[in-house]
């Protein structure tokens, strides 16, 4: 493994985090909803929830799913449950008024974050497809450690921004401004993303 095929995984990973998920919508939410100090350990959570799927595809377990390929349709339909379950919260809470930060008791931390990217099996296709086309097909345990360090610590970075950015008291000012329509329109987005989890296994 080279330096020039580690900087073409941060450059690819990058890229794919920027685009619109379940996880990216979440912590946005959260940060608005929360603050950064609850938002960060939900970011947190996600990272380390995404990562793992990173950890499955170099321990080579998404063989799993070509030999047993109803597992990742088994894996996608609970998924996709627990990501409309997510929406409908969202959906249900947004005429509520805000939480005090401070004694909110909804679930935004560590583990819901985590448990949120895990719900989402794709990610371990991604970084399947990803690792066969970079990197070569002989990586020493040395190697795997060093992308799956790679990986975690561009997740965390990735998150820990967002949460910072989305948790601005001027952004907070817009949110409070709007939440029923955000909360509406992030709880739908995840529903949706569920949904499509669930009708295309």
């Amino acid at each position: 493994m080279s330096a020039d095929q580690l900087g073409i995984f941060v450059a690819t990973l990058a890229v794919a985090i920027l685009s619109p998920g379940p996880g990216v919508i979440a912590i946005s939410q959260g940060s608005f909803a929360y603050g950064r100090r609850r938002a960060l350990p939900y970011g947190w959570g996600l990272a380390v929830g995404a990562s793992v799927w990173c950890l499955f595809a170099l321990l080579g377990l998404t063989v799993i799913f070509r030999l047993l390929p109803w597992t990742l349709t088994l894996m996608r339909i609970l998924g996709g449950v627990y990501l409309l379950w997510i929406g409908a919260k969202m959906w249900r809470h947004a005429a509520e008024p805000l939480p005090d930060p401070a004694s909110a008791k909804r679930g935004i931390g560590l583990w819901s974050g985590m448990a949120l990217n895990l719900s989402n099996p794709k990610p371990a296709l991604f970084y399947s497809a990803v690792l066969l086309s970079i990197f070569p097909a002989a990586l020493s345990i040395a190697d795997k450690g060093a992308i799956y360090v790679t990986a975690l610590s561009v997740e965390l970075l990735f998150y820990t921004a967002l949460a910072s950015l989305m948790a601005l008291p001027w952004l907070r000012d817009r949110y409070y401004a709007a939440k029923f329509w955000i909360d509406r329109g992030a709880g739908l987005a995840i529903a949706l993303l569920g949904l499509s989890l669930v009708v295309n296994p």
